[in-house]
């Protein structure tokens, strides 16, 4: 069986040693980053193809933000955050980054353990999806997601997005025009349905809107189905 590795960069040492037992006891392998330089030193010498990474934002030396934005320009593993700023503002941010998860602290180490294990094997499902389908583009309107590059452009011009706004427009593009549910979108962002948090998608949604649509006042890609879900229009 394969042994997933994870890097957590976290500077307070009893959180370290917490979510170390709990995901080493769940079958990972944990290699430990003070800051967020470190952090980065650590995967750019290659000391582990890490599928992985949970950041905290407030760290000494370089913080989460930073180091996420610089994992980002080279890396695609899922990113977490895990943080004691628990505003929206602050969420909205890590999403916008590029994280693909955000759990505030005080937290349960078995729901990160469960969170870990949600985003790897959506990562490591979309990659053979990817690498499988006969035709791994998606096309509504003049949106074309390659799903083997995982690259989404609109009227030819290249759109950045996050693993986590990949998730949702290959899903909501795989049926288009249809009423997709938070709860089966959540799904299928994360795999597993004990941990649907509607505010969290919709800063997602907020943030995919906010790439595409000329105005997110009156949306045209993603409309938004009063009490019932979201549709990606054809």
């Amino acid at each position: 069986m394969e042994k997933y590795k994870i890097l957590i960069a976290e500077d307070d040492r009893d959180i370290v040693e917490l979510l170390a037992l709990y995901l080493n006891n769940a079958g990972y392998d944990v290699t430990p980053a003070q800051n967020g330089i470190e952090a980065l030193d650590i995967i750019e010498r290659g000391e582990g193809d890490f599928d992985m990474v949970i950041l905290d934002i407030m760290m000494p030396e370089l913080n989460g933000y930073e180091a996420a934005m610089e994992i980002r320009k080279n890396h695609n593993m899922p990113i977490m955050f895990l943080s004691a700023k628990n505003q929206d503002i602050d969420k909205i941010m890590g999403l916008d980054i590029g994280a693909d998860d955000y759990m505030t602290k005080p937290f349960n180490p078995m729901e990160v353990v469960a969170r870990v294990r949600s985003n790897i094997r959506r990562y490591r499902e979309m990659s053979v999806s990817a690498s499988s389908s006969a035709s791994p583009e998606l096309r509504c309107r003049d949106l074309v997601l390659d799903t083997d590059k995982m690259m989404l452009t609109k009227a030819g011009s290249p759109v950045p997005i996050t693993v986590m706004e990949f998730r949702i427009l290959q899903f909501l593009m795989k049926n288009p025009g249809k009423i997709m549910t938070k709860k089966q979108i959540y799904h299928a962002m994360y795999g597993d349905e004990a941990f649907t948090d509607d505010n969290s998608l919709t800063v997602h949604i907020s943030k995919i809107r906010a790439k595409l649509e000329d105005s997110t006042l009156e949306p045209v890609y993603i409309k938004n189905v009063r009490g019932l879900g979201y549709k990606i229009e054809k």
